[in-house]
């Protein structure tokens, strides 16, 4: 049994401003939210997107032949100091998937740096190297390829180890932990936030004859590594993570006055949808396995489950479900439902669609006998 609360105005809409938007930069809008809440998920969305997102960078090199940091070397014109604090411009890209069993361990990229004196002379004898010329590696993607690193003046032949790392916010050298360090490893400040600039407001928003709703906007600029709607929607799963414990407090539900009825048609159209079978809707193998394995046998039983609970299921992914809400839409339902309408909670689902069916058995078979 669920708490009814009156009508909550929820967000049922994000949109992007399609003509300000790029790879690094992007404008989002939300509406409508119930006063003050436009602040509260802002505010928060902002400091997740600032501190917690991933990605990878450089935390460590080594060229061949300069033993520590504070030293010239022969033959470049910058010092190792300024080579340093060049590398901690270096934007790298990588999503490692959770197949991955080695997505979280440190690489290193290796290359060696070969200049000849036609590579001199063709460049007035100074050839500059830059961040593509040193990541050679597949595994990542640079971001930034042609970021100076440092000026050659002489022939020269030398390796240079990078080693990469992923992480979130920024961590000093001393912090970084390495078994294997080599005495020639020189460590390097990290910056792995990946999002670079977050700005949010809220305006007012009419609902209605009413005008005090909120309407969030979030203005989000990363730094390459990952895409505006990737941060945004990374953010987002790390807040309803850490609110999945609350909801393991041993208390009564929530249910909504929507205030309008929540899909087109009458109660019978619905209920009849309701209590068709998982099978006799068209879809394909895979979710109708993916949905007998996790015993869901009904309709009213897949409505009734959030949209964040499917993906918990075992072997469903985000083709199914997508595949499955398109299929929902299209017969004017949607995953998350409240049925509480029609008697119907996720305690009671299986009896009272069982209910339902056995009356609408009754129902025709007493037409029949009086056709």
């Amino acid at each position: 049994m669920s708490v009814k609360y009156g009508k909550f105005e929820l967000p049922q809409q994000i949109t992007v401003d399609e003509k300000t938007a790029s790879s690094t930069h992007a404008r989002f809008a939300a509406e409508p939210f119930e006063r003050g809440f436009g602040h509260t998920i802002g505010n928060s969305l902002r400091r997740m997107l600032l501190s917690s997102l991933e990605a990878p960078a450089i935390i460590s090199v080594r060229i061949e032949g300069i033993p520590h940091e504070y030293m010239s070397i022969d033959g470049i014109i910058e010092d190792m100091t300024n080579i340093i604090l060049n590398l901690k411009g270096a934007l790298l890209r990588k999503l490692p998937k959770e197949e991955t069993s080695y997505a979280r361990e440190t690489r290193f990229i290796t290359s060696t740096l070969e200049i000849t004196q036609d590579d001199l002379d063709k460049n007035k004898g100074q050839y500059s190297v830059t961040l593509g010329d040193v990541v050679a590696d597949g595994i990542f993607e640079v971001v930034n390829p042609k970021m100076h690193l440092f000026t050659v003046t002489k022939p020269m032949k030398r390796q240079i180890d990078l080693r990469v790392a992923i992480g979130r916010g920024y961590v000093p050298s001393e912090r970084h932990v390495l078994r294997d360090k080599t005495s020639d490893e020189i460590l390097i400040d990290a910056s792995f936030s990946p999002v670079r600039v977050v700005n949010y407001y809220v305006e007012n928003r009419r609902v209605g004859q009413d005008t005090d709703f909120d309407r969030l906007i979030l203005e989000v600029t990363t730094d390459g590594r990952i895409t505006p709607v990737e941060a945004l929607s990374y953010a987002a799963q790390l807040g309803l993570k850490h609110f999945d414990v609350f909801t393991q407090l041993d208390a009564q539900a929530l249910s909504f006055d929507t205030g309008e009825s929540e899909i087109a048609g009458d109660q019978d159209e619905i209920i009849d949808k309701l209590c068709l079978r998982i099978d006799e809707i068209e879809l394909s193998v895979r979710s109708t396995n993916c949905l007998s394995g996790a015993n869901i046998e009904t309709i009213a039983e897949l409505v009734s489950i959030p949209e964040r609970k499917m993906l918990e299921f075992k072997n469903f992914g985000k083709k199914s479900l997508n595949e499955i809400k398109d299929k929902l839409q299209e017969m004017g339902l949607h995953l998350g439902m409240d049925l509480n309408r029609y008697g119907i909670t996720q305690e009671n689902v299986r009896d009272r669609i069982r209910q339902y069916q056995d009356e609408r058995k009754q129902r025709t078979e007493m037409i029949k006998i009086e056709d």
